[in-house]
C-alpha cells in the first residue's frame, strides 16, 4: 500500500537543488506526487500535507513527532533509488536534550555504494550526540554508511537541545553511487572413473566388471562416455570385445555405476583399463586386474593284469589336479563291466546300479587321491573297466584299465569195472568217465588204455572212436569238454586166466603238462 504526499508551492518556500534536502527533503514540482514503500516507513496518522517553519513538507505525526520523507532522484519511491525520513520532536522545551531520527533506505535490489549522509544543525540547536557517531565540522554532521544492501536502511539517531525559543530547521542530505553489476559462475566439472573386478576367477566364471563415473567437481560434465577395450580373451557375455556406455550428463556430485559381464577364453592375467571423457574434454581413467585359473585333472587306473574265473580281480584309480585352482565338487565314477561282480570299495564309494562313485570333495593344485575296488571275475575273456572324474570348472577325463579272466581247467577221470569178479570165460566192461570240474574247457582230451595178458579185447564205444592194437585200445581226442561237462568210454574185455587185474587207463589234454593215469582192479578166477 503506498501513501501519497501531494507537493503545494508556496511563495517564500526555498527550493532544494540537487540531492540536498530540508527536513522534509527537497521541494518537488508543483502539483506532483509522491510513492512511498509501506515496509519502509511506520504507519503514521495521515495528515494533510503542510509546510513546516523551514518551508519542508511534513507527512505526518505521530506520538507528538512529526515525519518527512522524500524519495531521490525522482521523488516517487517506485522509480528512485534512495529514500530518506526524518521522524522529531514537533515542540521541544529549551535546555532540554531531545532525540530525533534520520533513516536511510535502499529502494533498489542492488547493493548502494559509497552512501553519505549529511545533516546540517540549525543555529540555535545545540549538537549533543549521534549513533552511529557522526564526522562533525561546524554545524555539518556527516556519517558514512559506505554500503547499502538492496532493499537494506540504516538509523541514524541525533541527540540535540534548543539553546532558545523558537523554530529552527534541520536539513539531511544524501550522497551515493550507483552500480551494475553481472554475477558469471565459472565452475570446473570433474570426472572420476573408478573400476573393480574380481581379483581371482575360473575359466567357468563370469567376471562382473564394475564401473563408476561421478562428476567430483562443480558445474555439469556434459555428455559422457565410458569405454572399455577388453584385453585379448576377455569377452563380454555376449561376444563382444570392446565396451561403449553412454553416461550423458552428469551434475555436480552425481555419481553413475554400471555393471559389464565378461568371461575369459583362457587362463591367465588380464589387465584391463577403461576411460571416462565428457564432451568438454574432461578424462579419467581407471583399471583392474583379474588372474583367470583352472584346475585340470588327471586319472590313472591299473587293474589286475589276468585273474582266473572266479578269483578277484583288484582295480586302483588315481586322481590327481594338475592345474593352477582348486577342483570342486570332484566327482569320481567307475562303471564295472558286466563280468564282474562288485565286492568292495575304498575311500567310501558306493555302489548304485552298478557303478561306483566317490565325492573327493575339494582337490588343491597338486593334490592326489586313490582309491580301489575289489570285484569277482565271473566272466572268461576281457574285461574293460573305465572310470571317470570331472569337478567344478573342470574338464572331465577317463582313463580303463583291461584285466584277461581265464578258466581252470580240471579234468576228473573215473575207471569203474561193471562186474568183479568175474569168471574166466566171462567179460568185464570197463567204464571211463571224465568230468571238467574247472572253469575252462579243456581240449584235445586222448583216453589210452592197456589191458594184461590175461584179458583179450572184445569191443569198445564211447564220445569217440577206439582202436585197439595189440594190448593197446586208444581212442580219438576229444575236441572239447565244457566246463561240468562229461565224456564217457566203454571197453569190453574177455577173462582168458585167473589173475588179479590190474586195467590201466592214461589221459591226456592240452591243459595237462603231463598225463593222468587211473587203474581199475578185477579179481578173476
Amino acid at each position: 500500500m503506498r501513501g501519497k504526499l501531494e507537493i503545494i508551492r508556496t511563495a517564500g518556500i526555498a527550493a532544494c537543488a540537487g540531492i540536498m534536502i530540508l527536513i522534509a527533503g527537497c521541494c518537488s514540482l508543483e502539483g506532483q506526487t509522491f510513492d512511498a514503500p509501506e515496509q519502509n516507513a511506520p504507519a503514521v496518522k495521515r495528515a494533510p500535507a503542510r509546510l513546516s517553519g523551514g518551508g519542508c513538507p511534513v507527512v505526518g505525526r505521530q506520538g507528538g513527532n512529526i515525519i518527512s520523507r522524500q524519495a531521490f532522484p525522482t521523488g516517487s519511491a517506485s522509480s528512485s533509488v534512495v529514500m530518506l525520513e526524518k521522524v522529531a520532536p514537533e515542540v521541544v522545551n529549551v535546555a532540554q536534550d531531545f532525540e530525533y531520527t534520520i533513516t536511510v533506505s535502499n529502494l533498489t535490489d542492488c547493493e548502494l555504494d559509497s552512501v553519505v549522509v549529511t545533516e546540517t544543525i540549525a543555529s540555535g540547536l545545540n549538537y549533543k550526540s549521534s549513533t552511529p557517531s557522526a564526522l562533525k565540522s561546524g554545524n555539518l554532521l556527516t556519517w558514512n554508511v559506505g554500503t547499502l544492501a538492496g532493499k537494506d536502511s540504516k538509523v541514524l539517531k541525533v541527540k540535540a537541545a534548543a539553546a532558545s525559543s523558537g523554530s529552527f530547521t534541520d536539513c539531511a542530505r544524501v550522497t551515493y553511487q550507483e552500480k551494475l553489476c553481472t554475477t558469471i559462475k565459472a565452475v570446473a566439472p570433474k570426472l572420476v572413473l573408478t573400476k573393480s573386478a574380481p581379483a581371482k576367477v575360473l575359466l567357468c566364471d563370469i567376471i562382473p566388471i564394475k564401473l563408476s563415473v561421478k562428476n567430483s567437481g562443480t558445474g555439469i560434465a556434459k555428455s559422457v562416455v565410458i569405454t572399455d577395450n577388453l584385453p585379448a580373451g576377455l569377452k563380454t557375455i555376449d561376444g563382444k570385445s570392446s565396451v561403449s556406455i553412454n553416461a550423458g550428463d552428469l551434475a555436480s556430485g552425481e555419481s553413475k555405476n554400471y555393471t559389464v559381464n565378461t568371461q575369459a577364453t583362457r587362463t591367465g592375467k588380464y589387465d584391463n583399463k577403461a576411460v571416462a571423457k565428457s564432451a568438454g574434454g574432461l578424462s579419467a581413467n581407471a583399471s583392474s586386474t583379474t588372474v583367470v585359473q583352472q584346475p585340470v585333472l588327471a586319472i590313472t587306473k591299473t587293474a589286475s593284469r589276468m585273474v582266473f574265473f572266479g578269483r578277484p580281480i583288484t582295480y586302483k584309480v588315481t586322481v590327481t589336479n594338475k592345474g593352477d585352482a582348486a577342483s570342486a565338487n570332484t566327482i569320481l565314477t567307475d562303471r564295472l563291466p558286466a563280468g564282474a561282480k562288485f565286492i568292495s570299495a575304498t575311500g567310501g564309494g558306493e555302489l548304485a546300479k552298478g557303478v561306483i562313485t566317490w565325492n573327493l570333495g575339494t582337490l588343491a593344485p597338486n593334490a592326489s587321491k586313490s582309491v580301489s575296488v575289489k570285484a569277482k571275475a565271473m566272466a572268461q575273456g576281457e574285461l574293460l573297466n573305465r572310470a571317470e572324474v570331472k569337478g567344478t570348472c573342470a574338464a572331465a577325463v577317463a582313463a580303463t584299465a583291461k584285466t584277461v579272466v581265464k578258466g581252470i581247467p580240471a579234468v576228473l577221470l573215473e575207471v569203474i569195472d561193471i562186474e568183479d569178479p568175474i569168471e574166466v570165460g566171462g567179460q568185464e566192461v570197463y567204464v571211463i568217465k571224465v568230468t571238467n570240474q574247472g572253469s575252462a574247457a579243456d581240449t584235445n582230451i586222448a583216453i589210452t588204455c592197456t589191458l594184461e595178458d590175461t584179458q583179450s579185447y572184445i569191443s569198445s564205444s564211447g564220445d569217440t572212436r577206439g582202436t585197439i592194437s595189440g594190448k593197446v585200445v586208444k581212442f580219438a581226442p576229444l575236441a572239447s569238454l565244457a566246463p561240468r561237462a562229461k565224456a564217457e568210454w566203454r571197453v569190453t574185455v574177455k577173462a582168458i586166466k585167473a589173475s588179479d587185474v590190474r586195467f590201466s587207463v592214461e589221459m591226456n589234454t592240452d591243459q595237462l603238462s603231463r598225463p593222468v593215469n587211473e587203474n581199475e582192479s578185477t579179481n578173476q578166477y
